[in-house]
Protein backbone atom coordinates (compact mmCIF):
# COMPACT_ATOMS: atom_id res chain seq x y z
CA UNK A 1 0.00 0.00 0.00
CA UNK A 2 1.08 3.31 -1.00
CA UNK A 3 0.97 5.83 2.21
CA UNK A 4 -0.66 9.65 2.14
CA UNK A 5 -0.89 11.18 5.41
CA UNK A 6 -3.84 11.04 6.77
CA UNK A 7 -4.56 13.84 9.66
CA UNK A 8 -7.57 14.52 11.64
CA UNK A 9 -9.20 16.67 14.03
CA UNK A 10 -11.16 14.49 17.04
CA UNK A 11 -13.34 16.83 19.00
CA UNK A 12 -13.78 16.61 23.11
CA UNK A 13 -16.56 14.09 22.37
CA UNK A 14 -14.83 12.14 20.09
CA UNK A 15 -16.23 13.52 16.92
CA UNK A 16 -14.43 14.71 14.06
CA UNK A 17 -14.10 18.49 13.29
CA UNK A 18 -11.51 18.16 10.54
CA UNK A 19 -10.01 15.75 8.06
CA UNK A 20 -7.81 15.50 5.00
CA UNK A 21 -5.28 13.29 3.01
CA UNK A 22 -2.02 14.83 2.54
CA UNK A 23 -0.89 13.48 -0.32
CA UNK A 24 3.02 14.06 -1.26
CA UNK A 25 3.14 16.14 -5.18
CA UNK A 26 5.15 12.33 -6.17
CA UNK A 27 1.78 10.11 -5.49
CA UNK A 28 -1.04 9.89 -7.60
CA UNK A 29 -4.17 11.77 -6.06
CA UNK A 30 -6.48 8.68 -7.47
CA UNK A 31 -4.90 6.63 -4.21
CA UNK A 32 -6.97 9.26 -1.39
CA UNK A 33 -10.37 7.08 -2.24
CA UNK A 34 -8.69 3.87 -1.96
CA UNK A 35 -7.15 4.30 1.68
CA UNK A 36 -9.66 6.33 3.00
CA UNK A 37 -11.44 4.19 5.12
CA UNK A 38 -8.32 1.77 6.22
CA UNK A 39 -7.06 5.26 7.31
CA UNK A 40 -9.84 5.98 9.24
CA UNK A 41 -9.87 2.96 10.75
CA UNK A 42 -6.83 2.97 11.97
CA UNK A 43 -6.36 6.63 13.33
CA UNK A 44 -10.15 5.50 15.13
CA UNK A 45 -8.64 2.53 17.12
CA UNK A 46 -5.63 4.88 18.12
CA UNK A 47 -8.21 7.37 19.98
CA UNK A 48 -7.93 4.76 23.00
CA UNK A 49 -4.49 4.61 23.22
CA UNK A 50 -4.47 8.53 23.17
CA UNK A 51 -6.70 8.91 25.85
CA UNK A 52 -4.52 6.63 28.18
CA UNK A 53 -1.35 8.52 27.28
CA UNK A 54 -2.32 11.83 27.52
CA UNK A 55 -3.30 11.39 31.71
CA UNK A 56 0.07 10.29 32.25
CA UNK A 57 1.89 13.48 30.80
CA UNK A 58 2.24 16.97 30.77
CA UNK A 59 3.14 17.02 27.21
CA UNK A 60 0.99 18.45 24.47
CA UNK A 61 2.68 16.49 21.71
CA UNK A 62 2.58 12.44 22.39
CA UNK A 63 4.96 11.57 19.85
CA UNK A 64 3.93 8.40 17.91
CA UNK A 65 1.96 6.34 20.17
CA UNK A 66 0.31 3.96 17.66
CA UNK A 67 1.20 1.33 15.01
CA UNK A 68 -0.15 -0.46 12.50
CA UNK A 69 1.93 -2.27 10.27
CA UNK A 70 4.32 -0.09 9.05
CA UNK A 71 2.29 3.31 9.76
CA UNK A 72 2.60 5.29 12.79
CA UNK A 73 0.10 7.22 14.30
CA UNK A 74 1.33 10.54 15.96
CA UNK A 75 -0.94 12.38 18.09
CA UNK A 76 -1.39 15.79 19.74
CA UNK A 77 -3.55 16.87 22.61
CA UNK A 78 -4.75 20.30 23.22
CA UNK A 79 -5.92 21.91 26.61
CA UNK A 80 -9.53 21.05 26.07
CA UNK A 81 -8.99 18.09 24.91
CA UNK A 82 -8.83 18.21 21.34
CA UNK A 83 -6.91 15.39 19.48
CA UNK A 84 -4.67 16.38 16.66
CA UNK A 85 -3.72 12.73 15.03
CA UNK A 86 -1.53 11.98 11.86
CA UNK A 87 -1.30 8.98 9.93
CA UNK A 88 2.19 8.31 8.62
CA UNK A 89 4.76 6.23 7.57
CA UNK A 90 8.11 7.14 8.82
CA UNK A 91 9.40 8.63 12.49
CA UNK A 92 10.02 12.32 11.66
CA UNK A 93 9.13 13.62 15.02
CA UNK A 94 10.87 17.11 14.63
CA UNK A 95 9.00 17.51 11.67
CA UNK A 96 5.54 16.20 12.82
CA UNK A 97 5.75 18.42 16.30
CA UNK A 98 6.53 21.21 14.41
CA UNK A 99 3.29 20.47 11.82
CA UNK A 100 1.27 20.00 15.02
CA UNK A 101 2.45 23.23 16.73
CA UNK A 102 1.90 25.29 13.59
CA UNK A 103 -1.41 23.81 12.89
CA UNK A 104 -2.86 24.03 16.61
CA UNK A 105 -1.93 28.25 15.95
CA UNK A 106 -3.80 27.88 13.19
CA UNK A 107 -7.12 25.70 15.06
CA UNK A 108 -6.21 28.41 18.10
CA UNK A 109 -7.23 31.45 15.13
CA UNK A 110 -10.28 29.13 14.80
CA UNK A 111 -11.59 29.29 18.20
CA UNK A 112 -10.99 32.72 18.27
CA UNK A 113 -14.00 33.33 15.61
CA UNK A 114 -17.23 34.57 17.39
CA UNK A 115 -18.86 33.05 14.87
CA UNK A 116 -17.41 29.31 15.51
CA UNK A 117 -19.57 26.83 17.60
CA UNK A 118 -16.36 24.85 19.79
CA UNK A 119 -16.64 21.23 18.81
CA UNK A 120 -18.54 21.40 15.69
CA UNK A 121 -16.84 20.79 11.96
CA UNK A 122 -14.40 23.42 10.57
CA UNK A 123 -15.40 23.92 7.36
CA UNK A 124 -13.56 26.86 6.46
CA UNK A 125 -11.71 26.91 3.13
CA UNK A 126 -8.79 28.84 4.30
CA UNK A 127 -8.38 26.93 7.35
CA UNK A 128 -7.87 23.93 4.47
CA UNK A 129 -5.84 25.57 2.59
CA UNK A 130 -3.16 26.57 5.73
CA UNK A 131 -3.32 23.08 7.22
CA UNK A 132 -2.23 21.69 3.84
CA UNK A 133 0.50 24.64 3.43
CA UNK A 134 1.63 23.71 6.40
CA UNK A 135 1.88 20.20 5.69
CA UNK A 136 4.00 20.81 2.62
CA UNK A 137 6.31 22.88 4.33
CA UNK A 138 7.28 19.65 7.05
CA UNK A 139 5.75 16.45 6.00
Amino acid sequence: MSIIYYFVIVGATDNPIYETDIVPSSRSSSLREDHKHLNQFITHAALDVVEEVQWTTQAMYLKSIDRFNEYYVSSFVTGNNVKFMLLHDHKSEDSIKNFFNDVYEVYVKVLMNPFYEKNSPITNPQFDTRVKAIARRFL
